[in-house]
């Protein structure tokens, strides 16, 4: 091949498009990784690293992964997010609301693939499911209904539970008034009272502690997943039963949880990130909701706290700790 020849060849490649230039499997890709869980989340990574390697993306190899936690904590996140975009990345998979939000004020262009991630369309991230538009596309977890589902849960227990209280942080659950006015809803229906409980730190969570007079829904909310142990000692303290969005919380001593599979999310974005990085276009991919969930109950903790839980709903747990 002669000069010419070669500078010809060149040319070409420089010309050819970044969705071809994304397959070639050589190259090696930049994943930003931003999550509201605690910075030692090495379950969380461990997960997204096999779910990659299952599509061909190995880190070292032909893929870098920068993951960056924020802690339940808002201002922790936006520095985070400064510092993924510094990387400029070729993609980025944002895991909570927070996440999102932060990393869409910093960029346009960069694709997002989200997770754990509640009424996406709501929230003004995507324009639609079916068509999301822009840059960001995902993997959504609960919605307004199961909200309802939760208290209705929660009413089914003996002693009857007359007063809710919903928990949540305003700063890391910006999607709360959506579950609220579903709650509310549900709560006129079920005869009971709905009452929001916003924490925002770990002060007014040790506060509940006080209250002798609900029981509690907490609502999906990274601040309440990282500071859970203060929330189950709390909930224990106040001697009151809860519902819980994640099974972390039953597993740990909570009372039941009906979630979404963590993990399947997980794997769900890999395969998202894997089409992106090989040419898809993140407004072509739709927003797809959970296909995974399960009910959870602690016997040990409703036998501590005199509650009764009925058959019907313990016929329908995936697992019950005894």
């Amino acid at each position: 091949m002669n000069r010419r020849e070669l500078l010809a060849l060149l040319g070409t490649v420089t010309a050819l498009p970044a969705s071809v230039l994304a397959q070639q499997p050589n190259a090696l890709r930049r994943l930003g990784v931003l999550a509201v869980t605690a910075g030692d989340d090495v379950i969380g990574q461990t997960r997204l690293a096999e779910a990659l390697a299952a599509h061909g993306w190995k880190e070292q190899d032909n893929l870098r992964v920068d993951w960056r936690s924020g802690a339940g904590d808002r201002a922790t996140i936006a520095r985070l997010a400064d510092e993924l975009i510094a990387l400029r990345p070729d993609i980025l998979l944002a895991i909570g609301t927070p996440s999102v939000e932060e990393l869409r004020q910093r960029t346009t262009t960069i694709p997002i693939v989200f997770a754990v991630v509640t009424d996406p369309v709501s929230q003004g991230f995507v324009q639609n499911l079916a068509h999301p538009g822009g840059n960001i596309t995902g993997f959504t977890d609960y919605d307004g209904p199961l909200a309802g589902k939760w208290l209705e849960m929660l009413t089914q227990i003996t002693p009857k539970v007359s007063r809710v209280l919903v928990v949540y942080n305003p700063a890391t659950a910006p999607f709360a008034p959506l579950m609220l006015r579903t709650i509310e809803d549900a709560a006129r229906t079920l005869h009971v009272t709905a009452e929001p409980a916003p924490v925002h730190d770990i002060a007014a969570i040790a506060a509940l502690a006080a209250r002798k007079d609900a029981g509690f829904l907490v609502l999906p909310d990274f601040f309440t997943i990282a500071n859970r142990a203060p929330l189950l000692a709390a909930i224990a303290d106040a001697r009151l039963p809860a519902v819980f969005w994640s099974r972390s919380f039953v597993d740990e001593g909570g009372l039941m949880s009906y979630s979404t599979d963590s993990a399947e999310q997980l794997r769900r974005a890999a395969s998202y990130i894997d089409r992106i990085l090989r040419g898809a276009q993140a407004a072509d991919l739709p927003v797809q909701n959970p296909t995974k969930f399960e009910l959870v109950i602690n016997l040990k903790t409703a036998r501590v706290m005199g509650v009764t839980i009925p058959a019907s709903l313990l016929a329908t747990a995936h697992d019950v700790i005894e």
